[in-house]
């Protein structure tokens, strides 16, 4: 059985992983589904920043785990969720490293939305 390759982050491809300076709030359909002053804010290489919030944080009866899965050598296996709000539903709108790669390991337990499919506002204290 082969396993996926596995990369260490580099200076060819750097992650950084800080605390989020402020709180992050996240909207699906205008509906706040996530509230929090314990984000993550992950830099990958030249992608835009992204902000991994606790699970604890995400209102859970709004999320509903769906078959989807992706892989990336830098953090593990992805799982996804969908979002569910009164005004409908946003398919894999939420993916989280439920056991990431040790150089990674800070954002287990955490959870992202995208950009596209959510309305992610960062404010400061």
């Amino acid at each position: 059985m082969s396993h996926p390759e596995i990369k260490e982050p580099s200076a060819g491809h750097p992650i950084t992983i800080e605390p989020t300076p402020g709180r992050v709030q996240v909207r699906v359909h205008g509906e706040l589904v996530a509230d929090t002053t314990a984000a993550l804010q992950l830099r990958e290489a030249t992608l835009p920043v992204v902000q991994y919030i606790p699970m604890d944080d995400v209102v859970k009866d709004r999320l509903t785990r769906t078959d989807s899965s992706t892989y990336c050598p830098f953090k593990g296996a992805a799982s996804y969720y969908s979002v569910s709000t009164p005004a409908g539903t946003v398919a894999d709108a939420v993916w989280t490293y439920e056991q990431p790669y040790p150089a990674v390991a800070a954002i287990a337990g955490h959870v992202a939305f995208y950009p596209g499919k959510a309305e992610i506002s960062v404010s400061a204290q």
